[in-house]
């Protein structure tokens, strides 16, 4: 469904299964970081919101969106029950953005079908900044929140 017509921050909570027995790691790309920090602000606090422990939560950062690859294959060698990949890439004037979007889906559809644990997708990929900040807690609601509720139904899956 786009986006345009769902709001990533309504879910029925009483659908959500109880997290407090769960443990995430959360990868998040420092670039474009008022974006990414936003997504994560909404990941931890819809987690903590459905059960998740302060200190289950474990939260790396690495340089750019082509970096979470890495940082969540390491994460799956950590024995978490879900690895939450946040991440932002705005188009912009060269085929960049494209290279960029395509190699993370490739390589989180990857992981996802190689690895014991659930990888979520949370790589916002927009046209512009405002389309960014509408899906980081703007009038579209946060896609962190919706990842933090796939990552606690994918692990209970």
């Amino acid at each position: 469904m786009a986006t345009a017509l769902h709001n990533l921050s309504k879910y029925n909570k009483e659908s959500i299964p109880d997290a407090s027995n769960m443990c995430f790691g959360i990868v998040v790309a420092e670039w474009n970081s008022d974006i990414t920090n936003a997504l994560l602000d909404g990941a931890v606090t819809t987690l903590e919101k459905h059960g998740a422990l302060p200190e289950n939560i474990h939260v790396k950062k690495v340089p750019g969106s082509f970096e979470l690859i890495y940082g969540a294959h390491q994460m799956v060698l950590h024995g978490y029950d879900a690895v939450i990949i946040l991440g932002c890439v705005i188009r912009g004037e060269t085929p960049h953005f494209d290279y960029i979007c395509q190699g993370v889906t490739y390589g989180i559809a990857h992981l996802n079908t190689t690895s014991e644990i659930p990888i979520i997708y949370g790589l916002l990929t927009t046209n512009d900044l405002q389309q960014a900040k509408d899906r980081s807690g703007g009038k579209l609601g946060n896609k962190g929140d919706e990842c933090a509720i796939d990552a606690i139904k994918m692990a209970k899956f």
